[in-house]
């Protein structure tokens, strides 16, 4: 009798210390610590997950060009943040200012109520279809009118923290080679800083000095499809293991990985042609649309788009593990990036969210909302960090870029990572 009580006032006293609901192990937590963006907040929602929007960035084109006041913005395929001073930027031209508040136009010849704007907050025009590929307009004029519904200007440009344009003219000169600019990188361990751009429609990746004056190298045949080592199919994303080897993502129409020194020299390539959308064979690809790595695993990251998964490789294309973003639709993943702390993340264009996910594919936040107000998302297509942790997006929906910088007392766990440590 005595040990029975004993053990029940035991049982007594750990079930009131242990209070309601508190499973053995647990800590005490701060309220909505792990579940909120910034731990204890009171009120309000993830909207914008763990970020502030910055208001009026970038700055309107004609605050940074003379004569561009009538021009803003087309299709921004991806962004580069060298520093918060000074961001790469790739997007089909430009395209005009749109005037507004006029009222509604019904539109009979389409179909039955509809009308023109929408209004309630939805988006006017969308950018990637508005402006065609390399600045070439049809000539019956079904692709718009050159120099009225867009101009092929500035298809690469830099910005400084404040949103503003800078180093135009250097860039400004090769205009004329782009037909879809599609990725911008710098290798973080090139001390030179050599900007590399993929190019998707013209099949080519080429190599810039810094300042944008000299184009040092180009692999692919411009203009030129093919999937032999002298061409690429629509390539789309790279990506820098390391100071010696780099991979591609051909691509859109290609099915592959190749994998390149630093010089350009093909080293490798896997890949093969599967059948969407549930391809679940490994090393099978239909659309190699983003690529991440980690220089720690030495593992590659892939993203097969039209078969709604992500595939893992070790750095000579060994299949390692895959796992799938979820139903589609909604999922249209566009991009993946991969930061210093080794969390996957992915830009999902068909919930318009950002998805954060652990190395083994273990799904951990994620945040985002469709519109046009600044923060909201439509479209993301390519984003990256900067060093002081700010996030900046490329939109091809919208036609623009974005920044966020981190919430005050953000947990550090929901942000997107900083970049991979290098020599600059």
């Amino acid at each position: 009798m005595r040990i029975t009580t004993g053990c029940i006032a035991l049982f007594v006293v750990l079930l009131v210390s242990n209070g309601p609901g508190t499973v053995e192990g647990q800590q005490t937590r701060t309220p909505g610590q792990g579940f909120a963006a910034v731990p204890g907040l009171k009120g309000g929602h993830d909207v914008f997950g763990p970020y502030d929007p910055v208001a009026n960035w970038p700055k309107p084109l004609g605050e940074s060009l003379p004569d561009h006041q009538a021009w803003t913005w087309s299709q921004s395929t991806d962004v580069f943040p060298e520093s918060p001073d000074r961001v790469f930027v790739t997007q089909k031209g430009e395209l005009p200012v749109l005037q507004l508040g006029r009222g509604t136009t019904w539109l009979p010849q389409i179909g039955p109520s509809i009308k023109f704007p929408v209004g309630g907050g939805l988006p006017t025009r969308e950018t990637a279809s508005a402006t065609p590929s390399g600045g070439k307009a049809a000539a019956d004029g079904s692709n718009g009118r050159p120099g009225i519904d867009w101009r092929w200007e500035h298809v690469v440009y830099v910005l400084d923290r404040n949103g503003k344009i800078i180093d135009e003219a250097n860039w400004a000169q090769w205009d004329k080679i782009w037909s879809r600019p599609h990725d911008v990188e710098i290798s973080p361990y090139d001390p030179e800083k050599n900007v590399w751009i993929v190019d998707a429609d013209n099949h080519f990746v080429s190599k810039f000095s810094h300042d944008g004056k000299q184009r040092l190298l180009t692999l692919g045949t411009p203009g030129v499809p093919g999937t032999d080592d002298t061409h690429f199919s629509r390539p789309t994303f790279m990506a820098f293991m390391d100071k010696n080897t780099w991979y591609l993502a051909d691509g859109y129409d290609g099915t592959r990985v190749i994998k390149y020194d630093t010089n350009g020299k093909k080293l490798l390539e896997w890949g093969m042609k599967g059948t969407p959308p549930n391809e679940k064979r490994p090393g099978y690809f239909n659309s190699v649309h983003g690529i991440a790595v980690n220089p720690k695993t030495r593992r590659v990251y892939v993203n097969d788009r039209n078969n709604g998964r992500l595939q893992v490789f070790d750095e000579n294309g060994k299949f390692l593990d895959q796992w799938d973003f979820g139903p589609r639709p909604p999922m249209n993943i566009h991009s993946i990036y991969m930061g210093n702390d080794g969390i996957l993340w992915a830009a999902d264009q068909g919930s318009n969210k950002l998805l954060a996910y652990d190395a083994d594919g273990h799904f951990l936040y994620s945040w985002g909302t469709f519109g046009t107000c600044q923060g909201c998302q439509w479209g993301v297509h390519g984003f990256a960090t900067d060093k002081e942790g700010n996030l900046y997006t490329a939109e091809v929906r919208t036609g623009r870029v974005q920044k966020y910088t981190p919430r005050k007392g953000a947990n550090p766990e929901f942000l997107v990572g900083k970049p991979w440590p290098g020599v600059w």
